[in-house]
């Protein structure tokens, strides 16, 4: 009988765990749709000066990784952002009290599911936005990239936090 007390506690939560990445898919997908109805492939549009509207498709992954292979890395990608997707979401459920990890895991998960929407349906991940300094470019990235990044800082700093907290 206890653990489905445990059960029920963790399902509130871990579903608004779940909702926050459904939340950051929505937006990514949203994002990319306007994107790719708008924005001619490989065109450039100013928004100030350190800030471009693009419009690529990234076959690899971060920073283009993989990007010139012959097409098996689609695949490998997919499988890879399948295997994430539940790990992250056992992880979801395991923790869904520990609000910082879960919003950390939240925003990877969007993340990864967005670019993930992306590979199945483009064969690659749509990118756009270019922030740059003068001639130097970052590479261009998408929400979806954004709340891996953000997700990730996050992790990294909670658990320093955990670590720092344990001594």
């Amino acid at each position: 009988m206890a653990k489905r007390g445990y059960q029920s506690n963790q399902s509130k939560p871990f579903l608004l765990w779940i909702g926050l990445s459904i939340v950051v898919i929505i937006l990514d997908q949203i994002s990319k749709l306007v994107v790719l109805d708008t924005i001619p492939h490989r065109s450039s549009i100013r928004v100030n000066d350190f800030l471009n509207w693009v419009l690529v498709f990234n076959p690899g992954a971060a920073f283009s990784f993989l990007a010139d292979g012959a097409g098996w890395q689609k695949w490998f990608f997919i499988a890879i952002g399948i295997i994430a997707t539940i790990v992250m979401i056992w992880l979801l459920f395991r923790h869904a009290q520990q609000s910082i990890f879960c919003f950390s895991i939240s925003m990877i998960l969007g993340g990864a599911v967005g670019n993930l929407i992306d590979r199945f349906t483009h064969g690659a991940v749509v990118d756009f936005i270019d922030v740059y300094y003068r001639q130097y470019h970052w590479p261009a990235f998408n929400v979806a990239d954004s709340a891996i990044t953000l997700g990730t800082i996050l992790l990294i700093l909670d658990e320093l936090r955990r670590v720092i907290k344990q001594r």
